[in-house]
Parts: structure tokens; sequence; C-alpha cells
């Protein structure tokens, strides 16, 4: 997965895991999403570093393994998969499956927090899982063009268009987009023009 990773899933888990992504066909939450926030997730690691590396690391994995756009338990259903598979393929390696869990429940949220709302741990995980809103323009709008994609025929195209700027306006809103300061540092001023754009765009 990444040359730096804490831990190596087994062959059959990581070929489930895999499988969970491609299910339903996703123009966004798929397993390429997974690996660009791993990226972000070996930066932190040769930056500030992670108190519980492990345990962030299959969050990172499994926190959109279950994904279906308009429903309300994706991440409640997504902690389960988590949970079920390390019982299963990992039951010796010491984890905190609980902690794998409460990271993956967190990003029902993202948007909501403040800095110090939540741990170290936590607000560099869900920066990595948000750091896309800082991309380059071009991957940027591939995203939210992505995030449209897999709304369409689930919900209304004018009630998604409404609900999409509703949220994309209220980050921008925020004093801070980004809770930790190693991503507010790197990525919230490109960050604010992309969703200045958009926001402008849905209007």
């Amino acid at each position: 997965m990444t040359p730096d990773a804490p831990l190596v899933l087994p062959r059959e888990q990581q070929t489930t895991l895999e499988a969970a992504y491609a299910t339903p066909p996703r123009a966004y939450h798929n397993f390429q999403h997974v690996q660009e926030v791993l990226r972000h997730y070996d930066a932190v690691t040769a930056g500030p570093g992670w108190t519980q590396p492990a345990e962030v690391y299959l969050a990172v994995l499994y926190h959109d393994a279950i994904y279906e756009a308009g429903r309300r338990d994706n991440e409640t259903r997504s902690a389960e998969l988590a949970v079920d598979h390390i019982a299963r393929w990992l039951p010796d390696r010491s984890l905190d499956p609980a902690r794998v869990a409460e990271l993956i429940h967190l990003t029902a949220r993202h948007g909501q927090f403040a800095p110090g709302d939540v741990d170290g741990d936590a607000a560099l995980f869900l920066d990595c899982d948000m750091a896309i809103l800082g991309a380059e323009p071009v991957t940027f709008d591939a995203y939210d063009r992505g995030i449209a994609a897999e709304y369409r025929g689930h919900v209304p195209g004018w009630l998604f268009k409404l609900n999409r700027r509703r949220f994309l306006k209220a980050l921008l809103a925020r004093e801070r987009i980004f809770l930790s300061d190693f991503f507010h540092e790197r990525l919230d001023a490109r960050a604010r023009i992309n969703l200045r754009r958009a926001v402008t765009e849905k209007r």
C-alpha cells in the first residue's frame, strides 16, 4: 500500500478490501481515493508523526470501504467492516479496533469540528481525508465532478447542487478549514481559492 506502512495486510484481506471499494462502482470514493489519502498519511509520518500509526493507517484504508451516495450509515458500516477484518485477519497485532472505528465514525462529521475538538491523530487523519480541498485546481475539479456523479440518480440534481453549495460555503466560512497546523499551513490558502471558485460556479 505504502512503503512506510506500519503493517502489511494479508493478501486475502487486501483483495477483499479492494473489492469493497469497487462495489458499487464509484467516481470518487474508490481505492484511488484511499491511495491519495495514504500519500498524505505518509507526509504526516515524515512530519509531525502519529501516536497510533497502525490504527490511523487502518482507518484510512477502511474509512470509505462501504459507500452508497445518500445513505447515512456508510461510516457505521465501514467501521463495522474494519473491526470484523481486524478480528479475522489481524488478531495477533495488538491493535485497538475501537480506535479504528472511532476515527472512521468521525468522518461522518467533516466540517463540524474546530481545532481542539479532537485529539492530534484524529485531526491529522480528518485533514488527510479533506486534503483534496487544497489540491491543484484540475484535481479539485475532478473531485467535485466525481461527487456529483456519485449522487446522480440518487438525489435530484437541483437538491444535490443546493446541498453541495451549502456544504462548500460552510467550509469556506470557517476560520480554519483544516484542524491541524500541519495541513492548515500547507493547504488552507489553495483550499479557499478552490472553494470560492466552486461556490461561484454552483450559483
